[in-house]
Order: C-alpha cells, then sequence, then structure tokens
C-alpha cells in the first residue's frame, strides 16, 4: 500500500533552494539549468543519441522543480532532427505544492527566460499530490511526462519501460542514503535499453559501485562549476534480449477498433495521436449508440482503508481524464462536485479511514460530517456523446469509420486480422485489432477462463430537483438538472436481457433517490416517466480488460472492455495503457495495476490452481 504523500516545503539557503527535511539544495549554486544541461544531457549525450529516433525514453530519479525536465524539453524543442516521441519518467517522493511550485517559476526563477514558456505550461498542468502515477503531455502529445509519486524504493521496482538515457538525481548520498542503496539501484539494469546511458553529479564511491552492480560501466568526468567530477557510463552489453523500444518502427502501424463506444473512442485517439492509422468498426449507424449513449454519465474516484487495487486504478483513471480532456474540444461536461453519502454510521467510519490512510488533499478527496459523506469536488458529469464525438473528432485524418457494419468474426492471415461480416466479405485489414465492444468481445476473441457477464441498467428522468447543484451518490445516484430534468439510477439487473425502459425499474430508481434526497421523488409516478436502458460488460473482480488477448490463430489482438458502470471514467486511461503497451512506450500505470487488468489474469489464476 503506498504511503502517503508529504509535500516538500520551499525554502532557500543563500538564494538557492533547499531541502529542510535532507538538508541539502536542489541544484548547483552555480546555476541549476546550466547543471542539468552539463550533467544530465551531455552526460547522456543529448541531444545527439534521440536523433533519428522515433521514441526516445528518460528516466529521472528526483524530479524537485522539473529543472531537468524543461531543460531536456528544451534542447528537445530547439533540435530540429528530434525524436518524433519524447517520454520523460520522473520519480518524486515529495513534490511541490502547487502554490511552492508556481512561485518557484514565476517568481524565483523568472529570470530564466529560455524556459519561460515550458514553464508557464508545465506549472498549468502540474497535478493532485495524490500517490501513483500521473501522465501530462505537452506539444501535441509529442513530449510526455510521467511523474511517480512515490518512495524510490516502491516506486522503481513497479515502473514498466526502457530507458534510453538516465539522470541519477537527488539529494547527496550522505543526506539521503535509501535513493543510492544497492537495492534500489540495480532495478536500473531492468529499466535500461540495450544502449542505455547513465550520468549523476555524484561520485560518491557507493554510487559507483550500485551502479557497476547494476550492469553499468561508469567513468569520471569534469564535474560542473565548482564540483570538479561526475559520473557517468552506458549499459554493459548482455545477451541479447526482447526489448519493447520503438518495437513497432517497422511494422505497419495500423490497426482496426471494433465498437465505437467510449472505449473505442479513446483507443482510437490514443493510437491516432501517435501516428497509427485506425478504422473503427460499428454495427450502428452512428457512434455512442449503447451505453455510451446515455443522456449523461458521472466520473469520480473510489477511496478505500486498504487503497485496493479497484481504487488505485479508479484514482489512477480520474487523475488520467482530468488532465487528457483539458486537450478536448467541445465537451460538454460540468465540475460540479460529487458528494458520495456513507449508507450508516459503518460506512462512515470506513470513509474517515480512507482518507486518514493516504492523507489525500482537499482537491482529491475529503469528509463532509454535516452531510455525512466524502465530497469530491472536482468531480461531476459529462455527456458521453460529447466525449465520443471530441475523441473521434481529434484522430484527424488518421481515422477512417465504418459504421453500419457488424463482424460476424475475425481470421488472421498473412500477418493480418481480418473483420469480416456474415456473408465473409472483408470489411477491413489490420496487423492490429481492438476489442472495445463489451460483452460481444468474447464472440469474436473466446477466453475460456473469463467469465464475463452483461448487466441491465436502466435509468430514469424526472424533472430537474430543485436545489441540486451537484451529483449525489448513496446506492444510486442523482445529477443536477441538465436542460431541465435531472437523471437518477441506475438499476443493477443481472440476467435482464430486456432492452426496454420498465416502470418497475423506475420505481427502484425512485426509491434510491428517496433515500438520497428524502422527498425528491414525492409524487413521481413510475409509469409515466422516461429513461433508458443500456447493457454494461463486467468479470466477475470488476475491473476491466486492457491488454493483449490470447489467441491461436495469431498476435496483435488486444481487448479493452468489461468496463461496467465505469466506462466513462477507465475508459481514458485504458485507451493510453493499450496504446502504451502496443507501441513499448512506458506505461502510465504501476506493474501491479497493468497486471491487475491484463485479460490474462484469469488463465495465469487457473493455471496457479492446476486446472
Amino acid at each position: 500500500m503506498p504511503l502517503p504523500l508529504i509535500p516538500a516545503r520551499l525554502a532557500f539557503a543563500t538564494g538557492t533552494p533547499y531541502s529542510e527535511a535532507y538538508g541539502d539544495v536542489y541544484h548547483s549554486a552555480e546555476g541549476g539549468l546550466a547543471q542539468a544541461q552539463h550533467v544530465f544531457l551531455q552526460g547522456n549525450g543529448l541531444p545527439e543519441r534521440w536523433r533519428g529516433r522515433r521514441i526516445f525514453t528518460v528516466l529521472e530519479t528526483g524530479f524537485g522543480f522539473g529543472l531537468s525536465f524543461l531543460a531536456t524539453w528544451q534542447a528537445w524543442r530547439e533540435d530540429p532532427a528530434r525524436c518524433e516521441r519524447l517520454h520523460f519518467v520522473s520519480i518524486e517522493k515529495h513534490p511541490f505544492a502547487q502554490s511552492d511550485f508556481e512561485f518557484f517559476w514565476t517568481e524565483f526563477k523568472k529570470n530564466i527566460p529560455e524556459l519561460k514558456s515550458q514553464a508557464s505550461d508545465l506549472t498549468a498542468r502540474w497535478p493532485m499530490l495524490v500517490p501513483g502515477m500521473q501522465r501530462l503531455e505537452f506539444e501535441q502529445g509529442r513530449v510526455v511526462l510521467t511523474l511517480a509519486f512515490g518512495d524510490i524504493a516502491e516506486t522503481l521496482p513497479q515502473l514498466s519501460l526502457t530507458a534510453d538515457a538516465i539522470y541519477l538525481d537527488g539529494f547527496a548520498p550522505a543526506k539521503n542514503p535509501q535513493m543510492w542503496a544497492p537495492a534500489v539501484l540495480r532495478h536500473l539494469g531492468r529499466l535500461a535499453a540495450p544502449e542505455a546511458t547513465v550520468a549523476t553529479w555524484s561520485v560518491a564511491v557507493q554510487v559507483r559501485t550500485a551502479l557497476e552492480g547494476a550492469g553499468f560501466r561508469v567513468e569520471k568526468r569534469p564535474g560542473f562549476g565548482s564540483k570538479k567530477e561526475m559520473l557517468a557510463g552506458s549499459l554493459i552489453p548482455r545477451l541479447p534480449r526482447d526489448s519493447t523500444s520503438n518495437s513497432n518502427s517497422s511494422k505497419t502501424r495500423a490497426a482496426l477498433v471494433i465498437g465505437a463506444g467510449v472505449a473505442g473512442a479513446a483507443v482510437c485517439e490514443r493510437l491516432a495521436s501517435r501516428g497509427w492509422q485506425v478504422t473503427l468498426i460499428e454495427r450502428h449507424s452512428q457512434p455512442a449508440a449503447e451505453a455510451s449513449g446515455n443522456p449523461a454519465a458521472i466520473f469520480h474516484p473510489i477511496v478505500s482503508p486498504d487503497d485496493s487495487l479497484f481504487a488505485r486504478f479508479t484514482r489512477a483513471s480520474f487523475l488520467f481524464l482530468l488532465n487528457h480532456w483539458k486537450n478536448l474540444n467541445n465537451l460538454e461536461w460540468q465540475r460540479c462536485g460529487v458528494l458520495q453519502l456513507a449508507r450508516d454510521e459503518e460506512e462512515k467510519v470506513s470513509q474517515r479511514r480512507s482518507l486518514e490512510s493516504l492523507a489525500y488533499p482537499p482537491d482529491y478527496a475529503q469528509f463532509l460530517e454535516e452531510k455525512g459523506g466524502l465530497w469530491f469536488r472536482e468531480a461531476g458529469w459529462i455527456r458521453p456523446r460529447s466525449l465520443v464525438a471530441a475523441l473521434l473528432s481529434r484522430c484527424g485524418g488518421n481515422l477512417a469509420a465504418k459504421f453500419g457494419h457488424e463482424v460476424a468474426s475475425l481470421e488472421h492471415e498473412g500477418g493480418n486480422w481480418n473483420a469480416k461480416d456474415i456473408h465473409k466479405k472483408t470489411i477491413a485489414s489490420a496487423p492490429v485489432v481492438v476489442l472495445a465492444n463489451a460483452a460481444d468481445a468474447l464472440r469474436l476473441a473466446p477466453q475460456p477462463e473469463v467469465r464475463l457477464r452483461r448487466v441491465r441498467g436502466q435509468l430514469t428522468l424526472v424533472p430537474a430537483i430543485a436545489g441540486l447543484e451537484h451529483v449525489v451518490l448513496r446506492g444510486g445516484m442523482a445529477l443536477p438538472g441538465i436542460d431541465g430534468a435531472s437523471l437518477v439510477g441506475a438499476s443493477y439487473d443481472i440476467g435482464d436481457e430486456d432492452p426496454q425502459p420498465r416502470p418497475d425499474s423506475h420505481a427502484g430508481n425512485l426509491a434510491r433517490l428517496e433515500q438520497m434526497l428524502p422527498g425528491a421523488a414525492r409524487g413521481l409516478d413510475p409509469a409515466k416517466l422516461e429513461g433508458r436502458v443500456a447493457f454494461r460488460a463486467v468479470v466477475r473482480d470488476r475491473l476491466p480488460m486492457i491488454g493483449a488477448l490470447a489467441d491461436p490463430r495469431g498476435a496483435g489482438l488486444y481487448g479493452a472492455f468489461a468496463y461496467g458502470s465505469r466506462g466513462l471514467l477507465w475508459a481514458g486511461l485504458g485507451g493510453e495503457l493499450l496504446a502504451s503497451l502496443i507501441e513499448g512506450e512506458p506505461l502510465p500505470v504501476e506493474r501491479k495495476l497493468a497486471a491487475a487488468v491484463d485479460p490474462g489474469r484469469f488463465a495465469l489464476r487457473a493455471s496457479r490452481r492446476g486446472r
């Protein structure tokens, strides 16, 4: 379980940013930018080494104020022969609060004009201080910053990436020995690309020994400023191994995505943003025709006292969408806040413990005693159709949509997947196919160990609830008025295949509304109300299916389905995770979370049970 984040305190020693906790400065008193350029960029042979590359990945230990990231971004921006896509992954145990981070760049470092533009962009997107990994995009997605907030000893083993350059930073080994421990730094060997380089300002014996133990050949080089020496080196060549770095550079970068709901649209947008040609196949005549066609849906995180995998993946998804939706146009949404009422005293205790365990900041979650529940200030509602339209629009010319085509079967031949209709006619072909068609996915690619269920969910429209300005949850949901009506529900009907709205389901939704907001359902006749039915797909552990699917016919088959009632929330991160897996890029989540949603998890569990 991650430890609570303790933000850094902004302090100065003779005009240089200083950590009172570690008794050390954040960068050389002779200039942080010049130090980053000399030690980390030149020490790793940059910008020369990224030239001609499609993807180049930098791993940093110790983000601080982001000087090394901004210096790298600046060098990338100024290099006409730069790589197509720059990934920068950085670990930080004590990130700065938004106010301190902004003060540093707008006041203290305003005398670095060459970084002003990038620093402004970074400050504007500085994330909430919540444990885990958060991904930010700049330069239309060509510069990607993944921040891993947490202790390096816990975080480094959970990274999944292939680093081309490593910036080994942090407070001095004498001040923060745990960060430089051999047991920690040995993970760098696993994360390093075959020709990876490493650089650090420290020449301490224990640092050199740890790097050599991790498989690097290091040497002393002239240091920066008054520091006479630094260390730089490269990974010692080893036996050939599988590497996911730039894994698709020589392949046709084309994919089929089956299903044009939120899940499929998110996959399309994430692949298209990487230059893939995507063919979207949908059986209906338009996108968002099934569950994604609901009038509105809510987005909010989940908290639990044990910080379960479910809660962690949902938290990562929530933070991803808050960052990513800023890049989309014409969204119809409101961050009006979501209040999750406790059902009883026992749940109140659980909610309080959940917040205390990880010391969440108030802008993420807080307990409101006067309301008797959790308050998620940045959560709210969105019209799913507007999200699907925005995602597909952002694909531009990289997307070809085929509506009104139902895929009856998939066939693999000559390295391509062929999507065929009921008459065996090929609809489209590509080396990669992604099934984002909910409960129908396993019809096209059976997974014997996976038990997938369809759950009927009926929503009810009622006259706008007076005085309701935010979303309320308690065994159901109630939305504030949208175009004169409030949305309430939804039912959870397992094994019910009725596609039509029914009065009994409306009655159940009204009963839940009355529990949340006493008096709100008074005088409403279930038989006279309108609503909508949609079906959700779930598996037994309630987590989504995101990743490669096992299939004897061939490779290149992936899934993004079983999103249940959280499709709106999980789709964005699901698409990013899937695109990262396909491209061989750094994953946006911890290895443990990627494994938790891997479709192969059920087969693995079955094999462990000896079946």
